[in-house]
């Protein structure tokens, strides 16, 4: 039987630590340094020949994440392991998946073409728009796992009379799923986008969300534009309490502490590492581990 280890790479070794507790694995973190002028250095602490070797890299701050995990895939190849896992729990780059405007790149047909080192992908509510699946992309597999359940788990225990908000009609299916498994009612603002940082959300209907607890959740927050709209209108309309939920917590710029100023209460789940990540995403690896085990 080939043995497999779980290596942490920079940005998930706590993510890494945690998987490789669940499946009962030995666990390494991958020695990251750099050089003077810059470039990555990096070295294997442990033996990579004839393993299955499972990579564990969030790809947050995707460019200098990226260099990190193809150095490690390929260095794990040259090195001999029999086969190589990425576990992205973040994947950067797919919200880009065509060409708006002429000359541009299309980054997540590259980034597939890069990952070719990789045996199997594995990564946790991927932004996609027009793609409906990573296959459409990948030429491994690719495994798209999903945290709606933890977000719903999360609402469950924590917070009471909660109705849950979509800021916009992209995210409805999304908050559909995550307030049906919480058992509570679930309503959509419509948001009009006029550039990436001015943005107008609005509630038509404010008697649904007044004196009761909101909490707002989307795939990500990245500037947190969306979201702030979101929060000034529910708290215009009379919201006790307000929450953000959401899966990848980039918080691009301050967007993190803008929220928290308007007095929203963030939560996201551990596929990019931050200090409101409250909500642990490994059991979802894990499953997809043992699920793939069961079917061999």
């Amino acid at each position: 039987m080939i043995k497999m280890i779980i290596v942490g790479c920079s940005a998930s070794q706590g993510l890494g630590k945690k998987i490789a507790r669940k499946l009962h694995k030995k666990y390494y973190d991958l020695k990251v340094g750099s050089f003077p002028d810059g470039e990555t250095h990096l070295k294997f602490s442990n033996k990579v020949r004839n393993r299955t070797v499972v990579l564990v890299q969030t790809l947050h701050n995707p460019n200098e994440k990226l260099i990190e995990i193809l150095l490690a895939g390929y260095t794990a190849k040259d090195l001999g392991a029999r086969k190589i896992i990425l576990v992205a729990p973040y994947l950067a780059y797919m919200r880009q998946d065509k060409r708006f405007h002429a000359g541009e790149a299309v980054s997540n047909r590259i980034i597939a073409k890069l990952f070719k080192v990789f045996d199997e992908i594995i990564t946790v509510d991927p932004h996609l728009h027009r793609i409906k699946s990573l296959r459409e992309i990948f030429r491994m597999p690719a495994y798209s796992l999903t945290a709606n359940y933890l977000l719903s788990e999360y609402i469950r225990k924590n917070i009471r009379n909660a109705v849950v908000v979509g800021p916009d009609a992209e995210s409805y299916q999304w908050a559909l799923g995550v307030a049906r498994s919480a058992g509570c009612e679930a309503i959509v603002l419509k948001k009009k986008r006029y550039s990436s940082k001015n943005v107008r959300i609005k509630l038509h209907d404010p008697g649904i969300v007044r004196s009761r607890n909101v909490v707002i959740v989307d795939d990500i927050i990245s500037t947190g534009h969306t979201m702030m709209e979101t929060v000034k209108q529910v708290k215009q309309a009379g919201a006790k309490k307000i929450y953000c939920l959401c899966v990848h917590g980039v918080f691009a710029g301050n967007a993190l502490a803008k929220l928290r100023k308007l007095g929203a209460a963030v939560v996201s789940t551990n596929t990019i590492e931050n200090p409101v990540s409250l909500i642990d995403c490994s059991p979802l690896v894990v499953k997809a581990f043992t699920d793939y085990n069961k079917r061999k």
